[in-house]
């Protein structure tokens, strides 16, 4: 039976909490860990507070293509793929520290919202790219690199961003946002 270095077990564990506290799934602390899942269990819990969430991963590439997460998405996948070739950060930890750079700079307008990309979604998106399922293609207009399925013709992409949806920013959620800056009290100075 071989032991386990102490030292790899201890950056497991460093590993795994800041994956945890990025809100990263079980399955994916697994996959990049070599801690047991009871182990794992249990530093979730005294982290988060609470049980880990049960089910499937996100599985489809479909997801990525709507407008909004396609966005978020290609912010993040071009902050990675900067990190993974052109620094010293590789693999799951340019995922951490493209996850980290993508939360500073997605604009969430709440500071408890959710961001439109989870961790576990990233770290699929990765996965995704690494199989080949996924590429990243230029805009026509604007040059940026957005994502978009594999094997689709290049010459004519154009982005979420140059051509949103006719509904796009029209939901329930982004009305409430709306009315709630609209609704913010304008502070004035006392008279002295």
């Amino acid at each position: 039976m071989a032991s386990k270095s102490v030292s790899q077990e201890a950056d497991d564990i460093l590993l795994a909490s800041s994956m945890i506290t990025l809100g990263a799934r079980l399955q994916v602390l697994e996959a990049e860990t070599s801690l047991s899942h009871d182990r794992l269990a249990r530093l979730y819990r005294e982290i988060r507070g609470c049980s880990p969430p049960k089910g499937m991963l996100p599985f489809s590439v479909d997801w990525f293509m709507t407008w909004l997460p396609n966005i978020h998405s290609s912010l993040f996948y071009n902050v990675y793929s900067f990190l993974n070739t052109r620094t010293t950060s590789k693999g799951i930890r340019a995922t951490i520290d493209a996850y980290r750079l993508y939360l500073e700079n997605a604009g969430q307008e709440a500071a408890d919202a959710e961001p439109v990309l989870s961790f576990t979604r990233a770290w699929m998106l990765v996965r995704f790219f690494d199989s080949g399922m996924l590429q990243l293609s230029a805009c026509r207009q604007c040059g940026g690199h957005f994502i978009a399925h594999a094997h689709d013709p290049q010459s004519d992409f154009v982005c979420a961003i140059c051509r949103p949806p006719p509904r796009a920013g029209k939901t329930r959620a982004a009305a409430k946002a709306r009315a709630g800056t609209r609704a913010a009290p304008i502070a004035t100075a006392a008279p002295t």
